[in-house]
């Protein structure tokens, strides 16, 4: 091996593979290593640096310098070709996971090899890559041969191979269909803020402007919906509300539970929480379809968002003050100013801070724990009866069941034999009908000799 042949191989494997040249220079060093270690003993101490400019090769054993061309000869050069292969592998498997690391979160196109058990195997430019079915969009359908948008979900290393694992299912695959559909999102004048998905269903996209004049909202939706509407095709239907972000969560919360009215928006900063008042007539709209609604705009505002009307409200209020009033050390102001701050049951009351709660009540470190040994021992009996009312819930909706199945059955059996019995009766109707006029005449009474005689004196 002269110095022109290595330094046409360092070149040929960065070319083809991709790969930097001093990690082959270090590749054949090391192969060089491990081959003359085999000739001289694994105790030598072989030392082998190759120059980087001339490709001119120099080795030393225990210190005394070895001859390149006799060194390179008398050792292995199958060990050092298997090494110097292993070597090429690892660092072109370390290539790829460096540049699919980077691609984390971003949109890349592919096009599906194989179904494997519901996983998906797409072919990516220079690697196999993997879409779980908990990746991909819940009712959604592919075929081979399809060509799929997906962003790189996490890559990781498995033995000689690199394994990426796509998703269609993360919030990033959003973002980046908007910033590819919408050229203001692209060009930075909106921003996307937040963003909150159940993949398959719904997902809420908050957005801002920076330039006055342009509409953030209309400019993501387009004319008459034709922005939109790609990005909704492309993720399966799923429905996507555009929001307009604000720095006051009093007017975030509000626009996150669009499409829905809110009346008032309490925040309960201790807690994170914010009690939103809605009227009776927008309460299961702001909830949403399976408390959907009230998720989405919790995730995309980033306050725990609880729903209720002014009636629920005032109730909660009276409830919380009353329970708390009756606590071991807590007094009548303590629990109103507890309830001013959001606490609006036991479970609230446990999770409080001890600095908080003395600073609130100039209470004792002891009085704190009292109360908060008290709020534990509620908030656990309060779960127990809530779960004993949804077994019994459960087992109540179980004998329904049960009763509805036995009447069906019951039911059933009846209706053959009542269709038996109809038409013996119509049978014997029919019969009577038929009957012939002698045997009608045969059943009416003959008149006696009184009245013979009495038409023939007439």
């Amino acid at each position: 091996m002269n110095a022109a042949e290595v330094l046409r191989i360092v070149d040929a494997i960065h070319r083809d593979k991709n790969i930097e040249k001093e990690i082959v220079f270090e590749g054949i060093e090391a192969a060089l290593v491990s081959a003359a270690k085999k000739h001289y003993g694994e105790e030598a101490d072989i030392v082998v640096d190759i120059d980087r400019e001339s490709g001119e090769i120099s080795a030393s054993c225990d210190g005394e310098p070895l001859d390149s061309e006799e060194t390179v000869g008398r050792i292995g050069a199958q060990t050092a070709k298997q090494v110097m292969i292993q070597k090429i592998r690892e660092a072109e498997r370390d290539a790829l996971f460096d540049e699919y690391t980077e691609l984390v979160n971003d949109m890349i196109s592919g096009v599906i090899h194989r179904y494997d058990g519901g996983a998906a195997t797409v072919q990516l430019t220079n690697v196999e890559a993997i879409l779980p079915r908990s990746e991909q969009i819940p009712g959604e359908t592919h075929h081979v041969n399809e060509r799929i948008r997906c962003t790189v979900y996490e890559v990781r290393k498995s033995g000689s191979r690199v394994k990426v694992i796509l998703s269609r299912a993360h919030p990033s695959l959003v973002q980046r269909l908007f910033e590819q559909e919408i050229p203001e999102i692209a060009d930075g004048v909106i921003e996307i803020k937040a963003l909150a998905r159940e993949p398959g269903y719904r997902s809420k996209i908050a957005v801002i402007s920076s330039d006055p004049r342009v509409d953030c909202v209309g400019a993501c939706v387009g004319v008459r919906g034709n922005r939109i509407k790609n990005i909704v095709d492309e993720l399966a239907g799923e429905r996507i509300d555009i929001v307009r972000w604000d720095e006051n969560v009093e007017s975030l919360i509000p626009n996150a539970l669009q499409p829905a009215e809110v009346e008032q928006v309490i925040l309960c900063r201790m807690l994170g929480r914010a009690i939103v008042l809605v009227r009776e007539d927008q309460l299961s709209l702001a909830i949403g379809r399976r408390g959907q609604n009230v998720r989405l705009a919790t995730k995309l505002s980033g306050w725990d968002i609880e729903i209720m009307t002014q009636e629920e409200l005032a109730e909660s209020i009276d409830r919380a003050v009353t329970g708390f009033s009756a606590l071991d050390g807590m007094t009548i102001e303590l629990a109103e100013r507890l309830v001013e701050e959001g606490f609006l049951s036991y479970d609230d009351l446990s999770i409080i801070e001890p600095d908080h709660l003395m600073a609130m009540g100039e209470l004792t470190e002891e009085q704190v724990d009292v109360i908060v040994s008290q709020a534990e021992e509620k908030a656990e009996e309060a779960e127990a009866a809530a779960a004993e009312a949804r077994r019994m819930k459960r087992e109540q909706e179980r004998l329904e069941a049960i009763e509805a199945e036995i009447a069906a059955q019951e039911a059933a059996a009846k209706g053959p034999a009542a269709e038996a019995e109809a038409p013996a009766e119509d049978e014997g109707a029919a019969a009577e009908s038929e009957q012939p006029e002698e045997a009608v005449a045969e059943s009416e009474p003959k008149p006696g000799p009184d009245q013979a005689t009495g038409e023939e004196g007439s």
